[in-house]
């Protein structure tokens, strides 16, 4: 009799855990390309409602390409991040205004000071949702600011993570990837695109 009522209480403990145990936040995924993949991680690591960001290669025709095969330009893959977030927190509209306040905009297969398709500008949509907002935002901003955006809005596909080197670049290697940042120029250029942050 003891151990049938041990065995009920233990039941029901369990049962209770459960059912005040916290709900997992929902994740969505939005994907970008916006040039050398190191400079975009560390905009979106900023905002509250990002569970992650990975660095990695999108929209080309090789599976499990390598850094080197994608820098040679030859796989059709752009350098892209790839966010993991909650929409309670923080969204796609939000990120889409942070993606393009990190990005040149007005000049195609090339940002700053890499050069090639695999460097180009894009925003990778998962649904239908995301492809209107997508779409309303790039219309406003040539509107707004009379430019012509070379920036393609497409369907995402496969999305292959960068090497473990790659990842979180900026954080491991801080003052490799200051020197990059300024002598490429991309600061300086977002500043007259922009303005100041």
């Amino acid at each position: 009799m003891r151990r049938l009522i041990q065995l009920t209480l233990i039941v029901l403990l369990a049962a209770t855990a459960s059912a005040q145990a916290p709900r997992p936040a929902s994740v969505a995924v939005a994907t970008f390309a916006g040039g050398c993949f190191w400079c975009m991680e560390p905009p979106f690591d900023k905002l509250p409602g990002v569970i992650s960001t990975t660095s990695g290669y999108t929209g080309g025709r090789v599976a499990n390409p390598t850094y080197e095969q994608v820098s040679d330009g030859g796989t059709g893959h752009a350098e892209s991040v790839e966010i993991r977030y909650d929409p309670n927190k923080v969204s796609f509209a939000t990120l889409l205004d942070v993606f393009w306040h990190n990005v040149d905009p007005t000049v195609k297969n090339r940002q700053f000071c890499d050069s090639g398709s695999q460097y180009r500008t894009a925003i990778f949509v998962h649904d239908e949702t995301q492809r209107k907002l997508a779409l309303e935002s790039k219309a406003r901003i040539e509107k707004e600011k009379g430019w012509k955006v070379q920036t393609e809005i497409v369907q995402a596909g496969a999305f292959y993570a960068a090497e473990e080197y790659h990842q979180d670049y900026y954080l491991k290697n801080p003052i490799r990837y200051k020197y990059y940042r300024g002598g490429c120029g991309r600061d300086a250029r977002l500043g007259e695109l922009w303005g100041p942050k």
